[in-house]
């Protein structure tokens, strides 16, 4: 199928509000809750090992400085800056990933579209969580390779930190913090992924050629996976799940007498028990057992491993789950920018990229493996790269 046609990624592009908020100025920027500093910040912290992030709100108001929408937009404009060669004119497809998009509808990749003028082409929006945007370059890889557009733009973008201002949670009781300093995982769990979540945006810009100076990346593969159908929902926000587990939409929630699901409807909220048992088991043993007999991988054909891990604390349990398969890749071979940039969901595994092109020096031939899972009803996809 497709024979003689390949997919480029020619270019990408980031942008990042604000400036770095380090861990002393998280509390500062996001709010105190009820008056009195948290006491699972700094455990939290500890666990995830994120050093710097980036926030769309004003540091001492919280009112939005930036819309989901506009730092998509800029991360487009960053790419098109840096690579004045490329034009817009010939991109004829727009695919945008994020979990926290502005409206309802309009869908975020029209809003994104509102913002470039010279932008001419079709658009889709993909959503979900940290998944959404490589459902978004799954879509445009398949439409290049198809010959229905020769070039596409890909975003993934976030805004996380509207839903973790003060206003939005309740104070931490004793118990809860107590668990915490037994168990680093809660760390997950309602009010404290406050202190784990971030905003940017990533984008890139796929063709049918490759760059005639300098390298680009092609794309051999796409896989994805879900579990929807194996799993329960494990990180959820715009509901409430009872504790008989059934969720009430938040469309539903105005008619019933709970007024704290009510009030608490849009706050992301995790399973974190659910996380730890089953994380390893539905994104990498079942996944990447399976696609690694499909595709004949080796863990030595790669140069590179982007692993989109949401906090340090997973760093071994994905090493150890990878062993397992027989796919251990050793760490130095591993490159992430969480710990500069933060865990910004959909957006982070086009920051990796970025980041890896800006950072190190690439070789035709090398390959990369990217690792995108997805908690909230446990999804995952892989990626194979190939440097041109």
């Amino acid at each position: 199928m497709f024979l003689g046609r390949s997919v480029f990624i020619n270019a990408t592009g980031t942008f990042f509000p604000n400036a770095p908020v380090d861990n002393t100025q998280v509390e500062n920027v996001l709010g105190v809750i009820n008056g009195r500093p948290s006491r699972s910040m700094n455990i939290v912290l500890s666990s995830n090992q994120i050093k710097t992030r980036h926030y769309a709100i004003h540091p001492q108001s919280r009112t939005s400085t930036h819309s989901n929408a506009d730092i998509a937009t800029l991360a487009i404009q960053d790419l098109m800056q840096r690579n004045p060669g490329l034009s817009l004119s010939e991109v004829k497809l727009l695919c945008s990933g994020t979990s926290s998009a502005d409206l309802f509808f309009p869908s975020h990749g029209q809003m994104i579209q509102g913002q470039l003028k010279d932008l001419a082409c079709e658009v889709i929006t993909t959503s979900g969580v940290c998944c959404s945007s490589m459902a978004a370059m799954k879509t445009a890889y398949l439409s290049v390779l198809a010959g229905d557009a020769p070039a596409a733009l890909v975003t993934g973008s976030e805004t996380a930190s509207k839903f973790m201002r003060a206003e939005f949670f309740e104070s931490e009781t004793e118990a809860k913090v107590e668990e915490l300093k037994k168990n680093p995982a809660l760390a997950f769990e309602h009010d404290f992924l406050r202190w784990m979540l971030s905003d940017g945006a990533g984008a890139l810009y796929l063709s049918e050629k490759p760059n005639e100076q300098g390298i680009s990346l092609k794309i051999n593969w796409i896989e994805g996976r879900s579990y929807a159908n194996e799993e329960p929902v494990c990180m959820m926000a715009g509901g409430s799940r009872g504790d008989d587990g059934v969720i009430t939409p938040w469309k539903d929630l105005r008619l019933t007498g709970d007024d704290k699901a009510k009030k608490f409807a849009l706050n992301v909220r995790q399973d974190i028990r659910q996380l730890k048992e089953m994380i390893a088991l539905y994104s990498v043993e079942k996944p990447l057992s399976e696609i690694k007999k499909k595709r004949g991988l080796r863990p030595g054909d790669y140069q590179w491993f982007l692993p989109h891990y949401s906090s340090h604390y997973f760093r071994e349990i994905l090493f150890n789950a990878l062993t397992r398969i027989d796919m251990q890749i050793p760490y130095d071979r591993w490159f992430t920018a969480l710990y500069e940039k933060g865990n910004i969901g959909s957006a982070s595994i086009l920051v990796f990229l970025d980041e890896l092109l800006k950072q190190k020096k690439l070789e035709p031939g090398q390959k990369i493996l990217g690792y995108i899972p997805e908690s909230s009803r446990f999804s995952v996809y892989y990626f194979e790269l190939e440097v041109v």
